[in-house]
């Protein structure tokens, strides 16, 4: 092969299909067994048969290009019916029907860029009030997505981090006393990345209403999942577009709505507040260029895989699924609940927590478990992989709907981990946290 396949150049010869994939399978080889269900991070499965139409569909439109949808009229199509299914799902009804807006919104390549344009489109909304703002700030939880970070580097908006609650949910009072009269946009989460939470929306958006400056709601995690939790009455919480003063929120369908990397969607009360997304130009010889996201080029595969399995799945599909993973979480939940020496992160609201070894008490005869070791643990012993997040010390679990064949084998395998590092009070050397890497 290493003829074949030089390092950091360009061969001078090409290979046959069938060795370019047979390297590709050796390259893999290391990689996590997501299928198995043994990872609860970055993939979302809900079985073979979602994941053949995702490849069939994708494969359909493995060249076309987003860019231009005069050229390609379908994707145009599809990405305006994936906006809209995703606004009948967050509240756009209820928000026709008070008449507080027309909802419009626009397809990205993620979570992070929809916060990134949810983001800009509030500077700039900053930028053009009768009162401009030129030294915009945004305020949010600690526990607000890191994207948020990059979305404050990239357009010159000041971060205002305040701390959470002992529940992991953003402080009102904090929160409030963070805004002043350069505050364009108050961020909470439907739920928190980190700990699984939905923050107190209804009273973020109220803050955010009485003093004038627009409210985003970040559910690239809950977008697609919570809209049927609730309908199956194991959430009942408002988050979305229905709660007055919310004014911007995301969802990702490529997590819970289990499409293909990357497609998120990101919406706005109004049409006039969406016409701040787009950028348009003609200052250039090649006639007038307008993009509604930050890429130009734009793969029309994962377009066309998260139309098909909105389609595929249907109301009923995502309801099942939902259940699916509801049933996981409790399953999993419940194991670390009743293991002495371990906790769940404050009190989750759907399928994704956190979880660790839990302060040792004074006079307990539990030895303290430590979190990494248990981690280690537990991929020593049955695969399993969680990232790891810090403070405090926990690992995360996204729970979907693809791990309710195994829930049962983690729980098992978690309640024997911590009986044994409760016992020997083993630690992990490597107390490395990285979510992220180039």
């Amino acid at each position: 092969m290493g003829a074949v396949f030089p390092d950091n150049r360009l061969p001078a010869h090409g290979a046959d299909a069938d060795t370019v994939l047979a390297r590709m399978g050796e390259l893999r080889a290391d990689d996590r067994d997501w299928k198995g269900g043994r990872v609860f991070s970055l993939v979302y499965s809900a079985g073979d048969a979602v994941h053949d139409i995702l490849q069939r569909a994708s494969n359909l439109y493995s060249a076309e290009n987003a860019l231009n949808t005069m050229v390609f009229p379908s994707l145009g199509w599809m990405q305006h019916d994936i906006v809209t299914i995703t606004a009948g799902l967050l509240g756009a009804d209820q928000v026709a029907a008070d008449g507080t807006g027309d909802v419009g919104g626009y397809l990205t390549s993620g979570g992070t860029e929809s916060l990134l344009q949810a983001t800009k489109t509030a500077r700039d909304w900053g930028r053009a009030s009768d009162r401009p703002i030129e030294r915009p700030n945004m305020v949010l939880a600690t526990s607000g997505h890191a994207a948020f970070e990059k979305a404050a580097h990239y357009f010159d908006v000041e971060s205002r981090r305040v701390p959470v609650g002992l529940d992991f949910r953003a402080d009102l009072d904090a929160m409030a006393n963070a805004i002043d009269d350069n505050t364009v946009l108050v961020v909470g989460s439907a739920p928190s990345y980190p700990h699984g939470v939905i923050d107190p929306i209804p009273e973020l958006a109220a803050l955010a209403s009485e003093r004038g400056i627009l409210c985003h709601v970040d559910a690239c995690m809950g977008g697609f999942i919570l809209p049927f939790l609730g309908q199956l009455g194991h959430v009942t919480k408002r988050w979305d577009l229905s709660v007055p003063g919310v004014t911007s929120i995301s969802a990702d369908l490529h997590k819970y709505g289990y499409g293909s990397k990357g497609v998120s969607v990101v919406l706005y009360r109004t049409r006039e507040l969406a016409r701040l997304q787009p950028f348009i130009t003609n200052n250039w010889l090649g006639g007038l260029y307008g993009s509604p996201s930050m890429a130009g080029t734009r793969p029309a595969g994962p377009i066309a895989a998260g139309w098909a399995v909105l389609h595929y799945l249907g109301n009923d599909g995502y309801l099942r699924l939902a259940e699916d993973a509801w049933g996981a979480a409790a399953t999993i939940r419940g194991s670390i609940e009743r293991a002495p020496g371990l906790a769940v992160r404050g009190d989750p609201d759907a399928t994704v927590f956190a979880f660790g070894g839990e302060p040792v008490q004074a006079g307990s005869p539990v030895g303290g478990i430590d979190t990494f070791a248990l981690g280690d643990h537990l991929a020593d012993r049955g695969g399993w992989y969680f990232d790891r997040q810090s403070p405090p010390d926990s690992l995360h679990a996204t729970v979907h709907a693809g791990h309710a064949a195994v829930a049962a084998d983690l729980a098992a395998d978690i309640t024997a981990v911590a009986a044994e590092l409760a016992a020997s009070g083993a630690t992990a050397a490597n107390r490395d946290t990285t979510y992220g890497t180039e």
